[in-house]
């Protein structure tokens, strides 16, 4: 049986406007630290018209599961009937914990500052604990609305364009092969796919223009993904940088190339079929599936992205010496789950030895 959901509400516009039309009365803004300090949040809260409003404006790169128990305290003393979050995948994350394990029910808005999580549109959340990254899936973590505002997107520093435009790519492509895809997840991540492949060197170029349809694929992507699933990309990236602390994207980007090598195995027509939509030319399947690698690569180093571990700043010492634990972490990841081969430790001492870089 197939089955797509989506209980999101996409609304595009400026932010603080599609708020105050949602009515809140009191407002909780989840956002770090950044958004607090340009006054960006305050800002929305003040736009919402909500009779109270506070902020949590702590959140940091992969969130710690002790921060989200800190701001579930908070959101608990308060009892909002609206948790906004405003900021890239991690605010995102942290609010969706927040919500899940205050047993509230508040409204959520995901505010996406960044194109690339897809958070905002999904049941994910993914939070750190010691040396590892663990995903929480729950049809409760889903947001009930996602405002997609262009005007916060025209100060992007171009490395977070670059990861968060790989994560893009990584969510659509895996949605596409995955074990859950089906003809209305494919829809949504070949063109998610394609929009993001042909306008990413632009927008890293300074083009803002362009940056609303990227935008607009993030959170198509991340609708495929919700309902199709992921894979050993997103499995092996997880485990790496709960570990080794380099950025999603960034580990996307090193891993996807070589990820599709493999699964090629058992879906080259399809990575064929969505190579050609990206204009990867290839008559027979397997040189699209080459092309689209290659295609990958190229993009990879127009967007200054690290092609090996090693570039991205793990010592490959220190991975041979995590080896087993990596591996181990990866095929508990639920991500493997939807990997349309089927994932074993050779596999992913595979991947990891083509990636790890010399050293």
């Amino acid at each position: 049986m197939n089955e797509f959901y989506c209980a999101t509400r996409i609304l595009a516009g400026e932010a603080g406007q599609v708020l105050s039309s949602l009515k809140p009365k009191r407002l909780l803004v989840v956002t770090d630290p950044y958004f607090m300090e340009n006054g960006t949040a305050r800002r929305l809260a003040e736009a919402s018209g909500a009779e109270s409003w506070e902020l949590f404006s702590e959140v940091e790169p992969d969130p710690p599961v002790e921060l989200a128990a800190k701001g579930t305290a908070q959101l608990k003393a308060f009892v909002p009937d609206t948790v906004a979050a405003l900021g890239g995948g991690s605010a995102m994350d942290c609010a969706k914990a927040m919500v899940y394990f205050s047993g509230l029910q508040p409204r959520l808005i995901a505010i996406p500052t960044t194109s690339g999580s897809g958070s905002e549109v999904t049941d994910f959340a993914v939070l750190t604990h010691g040396k590892g990254k663990h995903p929480l899936v729950d049809d409760s973590l889903q947001p009930y609305a996602a405002v997609l505002d262009e005007n916060l997107l025209t100060q992007l520093p171009k490395t977070l364009i670059a990861d968060a435009g790989f994560d893009v790519l990584a969510h659509a492509l895996e949605a596409y092969v995955a074990a859950g895809a089906s003809e209305m997840t494919d829809a949504l991540a070949k063109e998610a796919f394609c929009i993001a492949f042909a306008h990413l060197p632009a927008s890293y170029g300074g083009a803002a223009a362009v940056r609303g349809r990227i935008h607009m694929a993030a959170t198509m992507a991340g609708v495929a993904f919700s309902n199709a699933g992921l894979g050993l990309c997103h499995a092996m990236s997880h485990a790496l940088g709960g570990m080794f602390h380099v950025p999603h994207g960034r580990l996307n980007a090193v891993l996807l190339p070589t990820v599709v090598g493999c699964n090629a195995l058992v879906v080259g027509d399809k990575y064929a079929r969505i190579a050609r939509s990206a204009g990867l030319c290839g008559a027979a399947d397997t040189v699209a599936v080459r092309n689209l690698k290659n295609g990958l690569c190229r993009l990879r180093r127009e967007l200054s992205l690290p092609e090996t571990l090693r570039q991205a700043g793990v010592d490959p010492r220190k991975l041979r010496g995590h080896g087993e634990a990596l591996v181990k972490a990866v095929l508990e990841d639920p991500c493997c789950k939807t990997n349309p081969l089927t994932v074993e430790d050779f596999m992913v001492r595979k991947v990891l030895e083509e990636v790890a870089g010399r050293g």
